[in-house]
């Protein structure tokens, strides 16, 4: 029992450290979609995955990217689940995480609106919001585009250092 608990953290501890393939600056781990990793009762790691939207087409590159990890470092059986409930939301990406976006000049989301579950509310007219820069801070921002390089970013400019920049979406 004591070698299936070792075996499975050091299995967690290697699936943590696969970078995300469009976020290349975090791991899965950062940015929550690294739900568990367990060990099977026949010595099968399992681990679990949940996409950062449906449809997400990395999730792909990031099974793959799990599994092979996993088997370099010696595990012979492996399986890679797709979990969708509870569904990803950007409040899942861990502070670090945050961290490493904003470094990379990515504005990281910021926390979804409290009680947003259930059916969302039909606003007729755009939402008047600021992300804070990445590059010097500054909240005089505009959204430039709703879509930027992947769907989960959109593009913006800073006013303030007239920077473009891509911000991570909340979802």
């Amino acid at each position: 029992m004591v070698t299936t608990l070792l075996d499975a953290r050091r299995a967690r501890r290697i699936a943590e450290q696969v970078p995300d393939p469009e976020l290349p600056m975090l791991t899965l781990a950062d940015l929550g979609v690294l739900r568990e990793v367990c060990l099977a009762p026949d010595g099968t790691v399992v681990a679990s995955l949940t996409p950062t939207y449906s449809g997400c087409p990395a999730m792909a590159e990031m099974r793959a990217g799990v599994a092979a990890r996993l088997r370099a470092a010696g595990y012979a059986r492996v399986e890679i689940r797709t979990v969708l409930d509870p569904p990803w939301t950007s409040d899942w990406i861990t502070a670090d995480g945050r961290r490493k976006l904003a470094e990379h000049g990515i504005a990281p989301p910021g926390a979804r609106r409290a009680g947003a579950t259930g059916p969302v509310p039909l606003v007729l007219s755009p939402a008047r919001r600021s992300v804070p820069c990445p590059r010097c801070g500054s909240a005089d921002t505009e959204e430039t585009s709703r879509f930027g390089a992947t769907s989960c970013k959109a593009l913006w400019r800073c006013r303030a250092c007239r920077e473009p920049f891509e911000h991570l979406k909340e979802i």
